[in-house]
């Protein structure tokens, strides 16, 4: 790796004016570009302390070995430039927005003397007009109903050429679903005219041409032609049903792209819903890895840009309004930037109430759930987890194979209900019969690092105990009365063994040093040492060891840090989970708990039988066996237990402690 001093240029050496900047490693590639407002000021701020830059650009810098800049007239000229070089260079530490999938489009190349309808994936061609994007049975139903009333032609280039040559067209002809060209039915202009049709109707146009046919099947009629008049009712119907597939979601008259993301420190993942004519003609969805250190509006000013400046052929697909969740970076040279490829002024907002925000919530909703999908996807590939795995072992310099990773996490509020989780991960997958649920009291509640002792401590005592026990040699019959539990305390130890028989290659705790050698204390503690702890930092997603000074920071699209993330990420849930569960219950008392047999069950049956808490207290023990399931010894119980409540003066009804509403009365 380079020291980035090693290729600093001098400070006087570097303009204060706008420009694009751009840094290449030792082999001459370009690995990053850039804009700035100042590129004195923006170039300064990777050289003037290396040590304290985020981990991206961290690595960003010290791989590459110069840097060299071009000046610009304007920040819209940057803008411009700073695309065309991300777009030529390809550069490993920009942003670049993926497909998450290849979706099709409805492509009509109206390039060729005899355009043709096809359904095209990957990259656009110039000349050739697109339609979508679409899934795919929609695609081929919607193209199939239209060919009967835009007969354009579909054929391949080698078809084309056999019906020209023996003067017969392909069965698309015999069947009126296409104009057939290539026999003179109709002329180069006549068919070229109908693919303009069509591209007008899946521009939006529908009504025009729903309208005119209606004209003319109103006139088939007057003159008694009844037979053209029901091929043109079909085409009719043909073409509503193309047109009222989609909702109708905003106003007829609005023409906008709505963008919504969902991020999180290392993926972003973004979705857009083509409205046109307020109907929603199309959806595209993308995940970008963040490589480099971008916020919310710098990745939408990147996304607009790749999105809308994939090809010269703008002005059918830009529309007039851009809807997205923040204003993007430099948005007045965006702007510019838009109108001029659109030929036509663009409107970039953020909708903030109405059927446009509804609609971007949907649209939010879906990049959520596209995010999931794609992590699930990863998680679930054997050959990324085994890469995961071996990334993750060599990156800690561990000397085992990662067979069983646990990671514990802790969760309370204020020092109240501290609660903490344990998920267990086998060959990369997640076993959710090993999950475990800690409830921490005492003086180990009084902070999260005492508490990670705790927990520690605790789950691997059962371990020791379930390793030291006896177990039968080969061949020897174990006795069958040793092996049941002489006592219930004996039953609970055996039930304990079970839970936490086996141990973990690897221990992972949420936080960051504290927590790692708390953890590391307590397995020293105990006498373990074939088990390693590290830790995973939330800020920064640095994995700290035991008594180390610095991190290991572990690349941003390694599956290593990925697979942590994905533990991090199930521990937090899960202990999330138990404290609201545990939060809910001390959140409601009543004077009835601490009745020794009195379960909830039964507690509910008193209240139901008698109506209130008053009546209850009012109630001899005699009456209160007349409830279901309260014997007589249960009812001195109660009886005894609310006269001592009464005399102490702790009687009070049941009580929701969030909301305040009295619960039994």
């Amino acid at each position: 790796m380079a020291d980035p001093a090693s290729y600093r240029p001098q400070t006087g050496e570097i303009p204060t004016t706008p420009g694009v900047y751009r840094f290449r490693d030792p082999h001459g590639r370009v690995i990053y570009v850039g804009k700035a407002k100042n590129l004195r000021s923006r170039l300064n701020s990777y050289f003037a302390n290396p040590a304290g830059l985020l981990p991206k650009t961290h690595a960003m810098v010290h791989a590459a070995s110069s840097v060299e800049w071009t000046m610009v007239g304007s920040e819209l000229e940057s803008l411009q430039l700073e695309y065309t070089w991300i777009k030529e260079f390809k550069p490993r530490f920009n942003v670049v927005f993926r497909d998450d999938k290849t979706y099709p489009y409805l492509a009509v190349s109206m390039g060729e003397k005899l355009p043709r309808v096809q359904v095209m994936r990957g990259e656009r061609r110039k000349g050739t007009r697109y339609f979508g994007p679409y899934t795919a049975g929609a695609i081929r139903e919607t193209m199939d109903t239209l060919l009967r009333v835009f007969p354009v032609r579909s054929c391949s280039p080698g078809v084309l050429k056999r019906a020209q040559a023996s003067g017969r067209p392909c069965l698309l002809g015999y069947i009126d679903k296409c104009s057939a060209p290539c026999v003179g039915r109709v002329t180069a202009e006549e068919h070229r005219a109908i693919a303009e049709d069509f591209c007008s109707f899946m521009g939006g146009e529908a009504k025009r041409f729903i309208t005119r046919l209606e004209k003319d099947m109103g006139a088939a009629v007057a003159e008694l032609d009844y037979e053209r008049a029901a091929r043109l009712r079909d085409d009719i119907i043909a073409l509503r049903k193309v047109f009222e597939r989609n909702a109708v979601v905003l106003s007829e008259d609005t023409d906008a792209d709505v963008f919504a993301l969902h991020e999180d420190d290392l993926e972003a993942s973004v979705q857009v819903f083509h409205v046109r004519g307020g109907r929603v003609r199309g959806q595209r969805g993308w995940v970008v890895e963040k490589v480099e250190d971008a916020t919310t509006p710098e990745l939408i000013e990147h996304l607009l840009q790749q999105v809308y400046g994939e090809d010269s052929d703008n002005q059918g697909r830009i529309p007039r309004e851009v809807l997205v969740p923040e204003i993007p970076s430099n948005h007045h040279e965006l702007l510019e930037w838009l109108g001029g490829l659109r030929g036509a002024k663009v409107d970039i907002r953020v909708p903030r109430r109405g059927d446009k925000a509804a609609l971007m919530s949907t649209v939010r909703e879906n990049a959520e759930q596209a995010l999931k999908l794609h992590k699930v996807r990863r998680a679930g590939d054997i050959t990324v987890r085994s890469l995961a795995l071996q990334e993750l072992q060599e990156a800690l310099d561990l000397p085992v194979p990662l067979l069983r990773i646990e990671c514990y996490d802790i969760s309370h509020v204020q020092g109240t209900n501290v609660v903490a989780s344990m998920v267990v991960v086998e060959d990369g997958l997640p076993k959710k019969s090993d999950y475990r649920k800690f409830s921490i009291t005492g003086a180990a509640a009084s902070d999260d690092t005492a508490a990670m002792h705790d927990v520690l401590t605790r789950r691997f005592r059962h371990y020791l105990q379930d390793k030291s026990a006896q177990l039968p040699k080969s061949g020897e019959v174990p006795n069958p009365a040793a092996a049941e539990p002489s006592s219930p305390d004996d039953a609970a130890l055996t039930g304990a063994k079970a839970k936490f028989a086996y141990p973990p290659n690897l221990v992972v705790v949420d936080g960051g040093q504290p927590q790692v050698n708390a953890a590391a204390r307590a397995l020293a503690e105990l006498g373990i040492d074939d088990v390693y702890v590290v830790g995973l930092a939330k800020r920064l997603e640095e994995v700290w060891l035991p008594d180390s000074d610095f991190p290991v920071i572990l690349p941003r699209t390694s599956q290593g840090l990925y697979l942590l993330q994905r533990i991090r990420d199930e521990a937090h849930r899960f202990a999330i989970t138990f404290h609201r569960q545990k939060r809910g219950k001390a959140m409601t008392v009543s004077a009835l708990d601490g009745v020794p047999g009195l379960g909830e069950a039964k507690r509910k049956a008193l209240v139901a039988h008698f109506g209130s808490l008053k009546k209850i207290k009012a109630a001899t023990a005699l009456e209160l066996t007349a409830a279901k399931g309260i014997g007589p010894a249960l009812a001195e119980a109660v009886v005894s237990h609310l006269a001592a409540a009464g005399a102490s003066g702790e009687a009070a009804p049941a009580v929701n402690m969030t909301t305040g509403e009295i619960l039994e009365i």
